[in-house]
């Protein structure tokens, strides 16, 4: 049987393999990475009857573009995307989000770019015969751990897949993706650190997403936060999410490749039920916060996997 596997024509912005993230190294430094954007990511794996957590390509901005070789395979794309199927008959298809389609061995897909948005997610029926590292396939390119060596993808890899010969049944979803109006926090460790103003200036304030923005965390432009107490404490600590406050006043926000320790005073924390959809905003975006109780952000938690699962029960 001849091996599956994607050819890399055009490798992308910042295409990596991606799965929910490892757990149980942070004490030795390492973070737990996994998918940005963790609703998309589930659907796309049950669009193509995968595990909930298999591996699946994540890219940002302009996606990759690939030549499928060995067989047959069935795939699905979530997020804002556009993207192309170029069939070896020469036939062109204007691809479709949310919904399960079939490859076949010298069709290629062309995936254009993510619309007003940042990340997408390409599941592959079966998943990616790649190796894990600490417990993920999930690379971080920083700290160059994961599948394909910590790397993200490169012109010309070979990108081999686990062969499944299952019979295919379309399967699609009609989703879109929600806009927000603010992100809600709860207030962070070091919140009386800041002056009263800035308190309270950090949700009427109006922020933008800086250019300078990755998988390790979002900088903000804006008012400066204004610290009465101390710009540099003691290394403790960082969760998703925590919002960091250095001595040049800019916010930034850690996201799903940070650092495991910090040393910069915490205004606030994201609430893990708007995260999807923080990851999303693109370079220039505007944010607006909005304070809520840490019993208000466990409900929504709860709210928000709820309305996840009966997102994934949809597809049938």
């Amino acid at each position: 049987m001849n091996k599956l596997f994607l050819h890399v024509i055009r490798p992308g912005i910042n295409t990596t393999i991606q799965d929910l993230g490892r757990n149980n190294f942070y004490h030795i430094g390492i973070p737990f990475s996994g998918a940005m954007d963790k609703r998309n990511f589930l659907i796309a794996n049950k669009l193509v009857g995968n595990n909930l957590i298999e591996a699946c390509i994540e890219f940002a901005y302009q996606g990759p573009l690939f030549e499928i070789f060995g067989g047959t395979i069935v795939c699905a794309i979530t997020g804002n995307v556009s993207f192309k199927i170029f069939r070896k008959n020469s036939l062109e298809e204007e691809g479709r989000c949310y919904e399960s389609f079939i490859l076949k061995e010298g069709d290629k897909i062309d995936i254009l770019s993510t619309n007003k948005s940042v990340y997408g997610y390409l599941s592959i029926k079966g998943g990616l015969n790649e190796k894990k590292d600490f417990d993920s396939y999930s690379i971080n390119t920083k700290a160059k751990i994961g599948a394909n060596n910590g790397q993200k993808l490169g012109l010309n890899q070979k990108i081999n897949i686990n062969q499944n010969i299952d019979n295919h049944v379309k399967k699609h979803l009609n989703y879109l993706n929600s806009k927000i109006e603010f992100i809600r926090v709860i207030k962070g460790t070091n919140f009386d650190y800041f002056s009263e103003s800035s308190k309270k200036n950090f949700v009427l304030d109006e922020y933008k997403v800086s250019k300078l923005t990755d998988r390790m965390g979002m900088r903000l432009e804006g008012n400066k936060i204004e610290n009465n107490v101390d710009t540099n404490i003691k290394s403790e600590g960082l969760v998703k999410g925590v919002i960091q406050v250095p001595a040049d006043g800019n916010p930034i926000i850690m996201l799903s490749d940070h650092g495991t320790i910090g040393g910069y005073p915490k205004i606030a924390v994201v609430i893990s039920a708007d995260y999807d959809r923080l990851t999303q905003l693109t370079p220039g975006s505007k944010i607006k916060f909005k304070y809520i109780s840490l019993k208000e952000a466990e409900n929504l938690f709860r709210l928000y996997n709820i309305e996840t699962e009966n997102i994934l029960n949809q597809i049938k």
